[in-house]
């Protein structure tokens, strides 16, 4: 009887779990490379277990000499070590013995460099988007200005390697960007890419196979699906995708396989692609390995999942006639996040065991990871065989969940910004300090969209105990409200207007033509453009009509600034701002001397 071949696996996290979980159900052996209380580790107590850093050349060989074949579950490795035990050999009782890396040390390699992996696609004639290289060092600021003439603003500056999960991209929307990004990113191998505005992102996996002498056999594309991605990690996944006509589906599928085509080594990738406005496909990246977007394939496509795909490619047994088809009409991905506390996800767990419907069901996976904000912990797969189903209106309470846990997360993330104890002049801590005959301060906004924007601007005029009123005045619907508004500001006392707007955001620029008092500008993020757009419009006024502006969404500065106004002509403010900006001050070195008492291990686990 022939020995079963085994699998060694670099990289133990929740790919490597779901691709062990399919493994134990087909008899496939898989010996794993990582840390000895990884996810994957969890559900596979194999003696063969390899304890170290799947970067660690001698580690690599040691799981090596234990298999028969090669895998990643994260394309950043050490591919030197790889392309020597495919090419030369690892020693194993005093022999060489080649072990086979799938998909291919070479393609991992090229995936590794996004600019040359783009490079090489463009060359094969895949749709790209126009992009240079970008110099580092003291050349750097050259380089961004010349990106700048060639694409026009904005541009997208990207690390050519290491990044993940939106990590490592940088939004250069004018020149006065060209600082924030030299200090951010001017250490590391960058790249400039023309911004391509998208309606939608879509993403296919493809399966491929070859021969033991490298030959390309096949190429098997599973459906569309639509991908969201918020803060820079992808959030939902669905299929089929909404508001994407079927020959558009149609059409990535073949532009993912003819990508996937170009590559070497067996196994399953990831094709993200951009939708554009005129329909047309530009690849963004590919990734080497089972992907977030391919996860509903486990309940969807059971026979031949993500996983199932990745483990027959690999061992080169994928059957004759295969099937790539869902079994059901629509499915749901929804990625568990880590929210501001621990335990913020127990009630979208608590979810999926209550919310019960004939026409749907519900799919559960935790990945045996510590919950940290943002951190993938798990995922929810929503499934429906009935094409009439309206799919997400089930699913609904699921995903109002999760965007829940996210708009905690944001806002604990921007309470950091905020003081954490009342100032000593004239904060109020136990009742509001809104006053609505007379404010020194005016909060508006151009819808009530905008509300949760302002959190944080009504947090700290509360906190320094600022008298203050708010409304919402439209530039466009109700132009008449925002003049007079505008216009009785300074015989009414008030000091300071805070304008929320979005899209187009005129209400900032238009309340600052018609009063003398100072306005501080809000943009406010919308759904296609980051909010970039709110930006321009309110910073770009024409000479003659100032408005203050800040960050996008980044309305505790715009309080900030109007506490700092008030404090140009009242001693009272201006020692409360002095005493919150030494409260920063006293609690960075709190911080500071922490790390140095417990090391950075220490104080990342108890973060």
């Amino acid at each position: 009887m022939a020995k079963k071949p085994v699998i060694g696996l670099l990289g133990g996290g929740q790919l490597g779990r779901m691709l062990q979980e399919q493994a134990m159900l087909l008899g496939i052996e898989i010996v794993v490379l990582d840390e000895d209380n990884c996810p994957t580790r969890q559900i596979n107590y194999n003696h063969k277990h390899v304890t170290g850093s799947f970067k660690d050349p001698e580690r690599i060989r040691e799981l090596a000499r234990s298999c028969d074949v090669l895998t990643v579950e994260i394309e950043h490795v050490n591919t030197e070590v790889l392309e020597e035990i495919a090419t030369k050999g690892v020693e194993v009782g005093g022999q060489m013995k080649k072990v086979p890396v799938h998909p291919s040390w070479e393609t991992l390699r090229l995936i590794q460099d996004k600019y040359l992996q783009k490079e090489h696609f463009g060359k094969a004639g895949m749709p790209i988007a126009p992009q240079m290289s970008i110099d580092s060092g003291p050349s750097m600021l050259d380089s961004l200005q010349k990106a700048a003439k060639t694409f026009g603003f904005p541009f997208m500056l990207k690390a050519r390697k290491g990044s993940y999960d939106g990590r490592g991209n940088f939004k250069v929307s004018g020149g006065a960007d060209f600082e924030e990004a030299i200090c951010d990113m001017g250490k590391l191998s960058l790249y400039a890419e023309k911004f391509m505005p998208f309606k939608h992102e879509l993403a296919v996996m493809v399966l491929r196979t070859e021969d033991d002498e490298g030959k390309l056999k096949d190429v098997y594309a599973y459906p569309a699906v639509k991908t969201v991605h918020e803060d820079s990690i992808c959030t939902k996944v669905f299929y089929p995708p909404p508001q994407v006509p079927t020959d558009v589906c149609e059409k990535a599928r073949k532009v993912a396989s003819d990508v996937i085509r170009t590559l070497k080594g067996r196994g399953v990738f990831a094709v993200e692609m951009f939708l554009l406005e005129d329909d047309k496909l530009v690849i963004n990246e590919v990734a080497p390995r089972p992907h977030n977007s391919g996860h509903y394939t486990i309940e969807a496509v059971p026979s031949m999942s993500q996983y199932r795909a990745q483990l027959y490619s690999i061992l080169d047994i994928v059957p004759a006639s295969i099937n790539l088809q869902p079994r059901v009409s629509g499915a749901i991905m929804l990625n568990i996040l880590g929210g501001a506390q621990e335990d913020s996800h127990d009630s979208l767990v608590d979810l999926t065991h209550s919310l019960y419907n004939d026409d749907m069901d519900i799919f559960l996976h935790l990945y045996g990871k510590s919950s940290k904000p943002g951190r993938k912990i798990g995922h929810i797969t929503v499934t429906s065989y009935s094409p009439d189903t309206n799919l997400e209106q089930l699913a609904g309470p699921l995903i109002k969940e999760v965007d829940h846990i996210r708009q905690d997360r944001l806002d604990a993330a921007s309470a950091q910004l905020r003081p954490n104890a009342p100032a000593t002049s004239q904060a109020t801590s136990s009742t509001s300090s809104r006053d609505t005959k007379n404010p020194l301060v005016v909060v508006t906004m151009g819808s009530d969209s905008d509300l949760h924007v302002l959190k944080g601007a009504f947090e700290i005029l509360e906190h320094f105990g600022v008298p203050y009123d708010f409304t919402i005045t439209s530039a466009h619907r109700t132009p008449h409200t925002m003049s007079e508004l505008a216009k009785s500001a300074a015989g009414r006392g008030i000091r300071a207007i805070i304008a929320a707007a979005g899209g187009a955001a005129a209400l900032p620029g238009m309340l600052a033509s018609e009063t003398t008092v100072p306005v501080i500008g809000v943009p406010v993020k919308a759904t296609h453009l980051d909010g970039n757009d709110s930006l321009l419009s309110i910073v770009q006024m024409p000479r003659g009509c100032p408005v203050a502006t800040v960050g996008i969404n980044n309305s505790t500065n715009a309080a900030l600034l109007a506490v700092r106004i008030l404090g140009s002509s009242d001693a009272g403010y201006r020692q409360a701002m002095a005493d919150y900006m030494q409260g920063m001050s006293d609690e960075v070195e709190v911080k500071a001397a922490r790390l140095k008492e417990i090391g950075w291990k220490a104080y990342l686990e108890k973060k």
